[in-house]
């Protein structure tokens, strides 16, 4: 034992003269270059832009719009889960983005000012994003650490509001004289569509505002339509997926890596579709076993397999490992000035609200298929055709088609619009499409007054779940 003792304290002593003897360590030998320290504005720009795919390619969204119905462990198209976290969406992007805006200081990136206004469009784009789905939010008082843990709820109005300035300051700061910027994985550093796309989705918030401030939305759109927006496919705001395991499409993993054969187009998306013959339902869908396209009843808690066979899974085109995920898209922006047309937020009238719908339709049918053959022959079915009657029912169609996938955008439109008619039973949340979605069940006891507050101040009432209303769903 005395002997081990001994030996224990000449290595103790051995590894203490080694560290006396040493000064100083050069950083380079202990900063780990695959955990950096510190981040450039673009860089965390990058990985705010990882999260972009997300807000489209999820298990829930493609039910609220009524796309995809399940052929297995149907409880997401029966709206069981009803309480969603949106922690993550601010501690992640939100944040990354907030931090890239205030130590943008590097000229290596491009302006400094381009830099700041790439991060203010993502904050806007993602921060939209969530207000839609829960309401109010959690926004000026969010993301301040130990200084504050339980941040108040801003009202949906404000927020939107606060979107609407963050957007204004982005377009304004834009030097578009030599001024792309390094590191965007979403537009390769092309400031001008950077431009374009602030300006589109400051264009679509505005449109959301129809039912609650029409004034105020048709000054935004106004605004944002004058500032520039979207005049082609190339511009649109996309996530290129890559042929590898780390950056692979949410669908490809689910469906080839998984296995899970789940996902079936719904009968509510089919039997609108298949009687148009609609040239975008054959990249939308596969064929299914009798060599056709048929749709899964939606919310149905136990396909058979005769129903399952009868169905036509999600197209194997829109599932591949690299397959791009659209997020914000030219179409979009036309079936908007469709819509203002029709309106008079824009002027024109149903002359012009006819030229802007047809176009819609045929760049949607050239961003899904690749081709507007047949796109002619389309507009031309009196289903299809504009009609100043029924002008605004067949733009809110027409552009529900378009946001295949996206799910809750394309939830948000029928919230706002009504197009098309999306019903389920009585066995499925009471009957009752969602109209929000629940505050995650953890802010009743960490953030119990502001939480309790916020539901108490729903605009229209209602209780912390699926059926109540937010702001701009005016009732």
């Amino acid at each position: 034992m005395r002997t081990y003792i001994k030996e224990i304290k000449i290595v103790v002593l051995g590894i203490g003269l080694l560290f006396s003897s040493c000064k100083k360590f050069d950083s380079k030998y202990y900063n780990d270059p695959n955990n950096p320290i510190s981040q450039s504005s673009m860089q965390l720009i990058a990985n705010a832009e990882f999260y972009l795919p997300d807000i489209s390619s999820s298990p829930n969204g493609v039910h609220y719009g009524q796309y995809l119905s399940l052929t297995a462990f149907t409880d997401n198209s029966r709206f069981v889960p009803t309480n969603f976290n949106f922690y993550p969406l601010l501690s992640g992007p939100i944040k990354n983005l907030d931090e890239a805006i205030q130590k943008a200081n590097s000229l290596s990136d491009g302006p400094i000012s381009n830099q700041k206004a790439v991060a203010k469009i993502l904050k806007a784009y993602f921060m939209w994003y969530a207000t839609d789905r829960w309401g109010d939010l959690p926004y000026s008082e969010a993301l301040k650490g130990q200084a504050n843990f339980t941040p108040k709820y801003d009202k949906q109005q404000d927020i939107y509001n606060s979107l609407f300035a963050l957007l204004d300051e982005a377009n304004a700061e834009i030097v578009t004289t030599n001024g792309n910027v390094k590191n965007d994985i979403v537009y390769n550093g092309d400031i001008n569509k950077w431009k374009k796309l602030g300006n589109t989705i400051h264009l679509l918030m505005a449109l959301r505002l129809s039912k609650v401030d029409a004034v105020k939305g048709k000054a935004e759109f106004l605004k944002a339509q004058a500032n520039g927006i979207m005049t082609a496919n190339t511009d649109n705001l996309a996530y290129l997926h890559l042929a590898e395991q780390a950056h692979e499409n949410y669908w490809y993993n689910s469906f080839t890596r998984l296995g899970r054969n789940w996902y079936a187009l719904s009968n509510t998306l089919v039997n609108y579709m298949k009687p148009l013959n609609d040239p975008r339902l054959p990249i939308y869908g596969n064929l299914n076993s009798a060599s056709t396209y048929g749709g899964l009843e939606f919310g149905k808690a136990s396909p058979t397999t005769a129903d399952i066979n009868a169905s036509s899974l999600l197209g194997s085109s829109l599932r591949q490992q690299n397959s791009p995920v659209q997020l914000v898209t030219y179409s979009q922006a036309l079936f908007a000035l469709a819509e203002a047309a029709k309106l008079t937020w824009i002027s024109g009238g149903d002359v012009q609200a006819k030229i802007h719908y047809d176009n819609a339709i045929t760049e949607s049918v050239k961003q899904w298929t690749g081709s507007t053959t047949g796109v002619a022959t389309f507009l031309a079915q009196t289903d299809v055709a504009y009609d100043p009657i029924n002008a605004l029912s067949k733009i809110g169609h027409q552009r529900w088609v378009h946001l295949f996938l996206h799910g809750y955008e394309g939830w948000s439109e029928w919230r706002r619009t009504g197009f098309p008619n999306l019903v389920v039973p009585v066995g499925i949340n009471g009957g009752l499409m969602p109209r929000r979605d629940g505050y995650p069940t953890q802010e009743r006891s960490n953030n119990t007054n502001n939480y309790n507050a916020a539901v108490a101040a729903f605009p229209y009432g209602g209780t912390d779940g699926l059926n109540t209303r937010v702001w701009w769903d005016k009732p």
